[in-house]
C-alpha cells in the first residue's frame, strides 16, 4: 500500500500547488503508516523532479513522451493509474484544479474508486472509511463525505494546506506506455499558452480590474501594483466580455476560480457571480468609489475612493517596501 500523488508542472517545473498535495500526501501517508510517493505527466524536466523529497516523496514515476506533452485527460488518467498499479497505491492525492477534477473523474471510474474534490481537511480515517471535509455551494458551506472505496481519490484544494519541508531526494523513474486511439480522444490540436509573469492559478497575491477602471487605458493602473507586489492580474466578466481584456483573465464563478492569500478587487462592484470565484482568498481587499458598493461587505479591508488615485499610491508605497 501507497500513496500516489499527481504532480502538475508548468514548463517543465513543478507548480506550487504540486508542492501542497505532495506535503498533503506525505502526511496522509504518515497517518497509513506507509510511503508516498509521485507521478508527474507532460511536458516536464526530470531534474526538477527530485527535490520532491523535500517534501516527503521518495519516488516519482514520470512520462513525458510525446503523446502526453499536452494534457490529455483520458492518457493522463491511464499513466497514473499504472502508476498506482506499480506503486500499490490505493489513496491517489490531485490538486483541485482543471487537471485534477477532470482526471479524478476518469480515475474513480478507471479504478472503481470513491472520489471526492475541493477537500479542505486531511482526512479522518477509521478502518477502511476515510472522512473528508468539502467545500460545497461556491464556498459557502462545507460537507463531510465518506470514502469507503478500497481505492480513494482525494482532490484538495489550492492554497489551503501548508507546504511542508524536510531533507530528503526522491528517486526518479520513468514509465512508457502504449496508447491507443481511444486513450488520445480529444487530445488538442493546438495549446496557446497564456503569457505573463505569474500563472494566475499558481498566484499568491491577485489584482483584479472592474468596469470601474473605466477602460483597458487605464490597465496600466493594474498592472503596475501588480509589477510591484510580484501578483498576477485579473478582471472580473464584464472588463472581459466587452474586450477590455482576455477572457483567460475573467475570475469569477463562470471564469477561473482563484484561492490567493491577497486578492485585490480595484472598480469591481462584487456581483456574487464573481465573489464565489474569489472568496477563499486569505484576505481581500476593496476599492471603489461607491460606499454602497456589495463586495465591502465581503472585504477583509475596503478603501472607498477614486481607483485612478488609489491605485497609484498603493504602488509607490510597494515600491518603497520593496526597496
Amino acid at each position: 500500500m501507497a500513496v500516489l500523488v499527481l504532480i502538475e508542472c508548468a514548463e517543465g517545473q513543478v507548480k506550487k500547488s504540486a508542492l501542497e498535495v505532495a506535503s498533503y500526501g506525505a502526511q496522509v501517508a504518515q497517518a497509513l503508516s506507509t510511503i508516498a510517493v509521485a507521478v508527474a505527466i507532460g511536458d516536464i524536466n526530470p531534474d526538477a523532479l527530485g527535490t520532491l523529497g523535500q517534501q516527503g516523496i521518495q519516488k516519482v514515476y514520470y512520462s513525458n513522451q510525446p503523446e502526453v506533452k499536452n494534457f490529455v485527460p483520458t492518457a493522463y488518467a491511464k499513466v497514473i493509474a499504472q502508476a498506482a498499479e506499480t506503486s500499490g497505491a490505493t489513496v491517489i492525492i490531485l490538486a483541485n484544479s482543471n487537471i485534477g477534477t477532470a482526471v479524478g473523474a476518469r480515475l474513480a471510474i478507471r479504478l472503481n474508486g470513491s472520489l471526492a474534490t475541493n477537500v479542505v481537511s486531511l482526512p479522518e480515517i477509521s478502518g477502511n472509511t476515510f472522512t473528508v471535509r468539502r467545500g460545497v455551494f461556491s464556498g459557502k458551506a462545507f460537507a463531510d463525505v465518506n470514502l469507503t472505496a478500497e481505492r480513494k481519490i482525494i482532490a484538495i484544494k489550492k492554497n489551503t494546506f501548508e507546504v511542508l519541508e524536510q531533507e530528503g531526494t526522491a528517486e526518479i523513474e520513468p514509465i512508457s506506455l502504449a496508447f491507443s486511439e481511444a486513450d488520445l480522444a480529444g487530445a488538442p490540436q493546438e495549446t496557446i499558452r497564456t503569457t505573463g509573469k505569474v500563472l494566475l492559478t499558481e498566484a499568491e497575491v491577485v489584482v483584479s480590474g472592474g468596469r470601474g477602471m473605466r477602460g483597458p487605458e487605464n490597465w496600466h493602473l493594474i498592472e503596475n501594483l501588480a509589477d510591484a507586489l510580484g501578483a498576477a492580474t485579473a478582471c472580473s466578466k464584464p472588463v472581459a466580455d466587452v474586450g477590455w481584456r482576455p477572457h483567460h483573465e475573467h475570475v469569477g464563478q463562470t471564469g477561473t476560480t482563484i484561492s490567493p492569500n491577497l486578492y485585490i478587487a480595484a472598480g469591481i462592484s462584487g456581483a456574487i457571480q464573481h465573489l464565489a470565484g474569489v472568496n477563499s482568498s486569505k484576505v481581500i481587499v476593496v476599492i471603489n468609489k461607491d460606499p454602497e458598493a456589495p463586495f465591502f461587505k465581503a472585504a477583509d479591508y475596503g478603501i472607498i475612493g477614486d481607483v485612478a488615485d488609489v491605485l497609484p499610491k498603493l504602488t509607490e508605497a510597494a515600491k518603497a517596501l520593496n526597496q
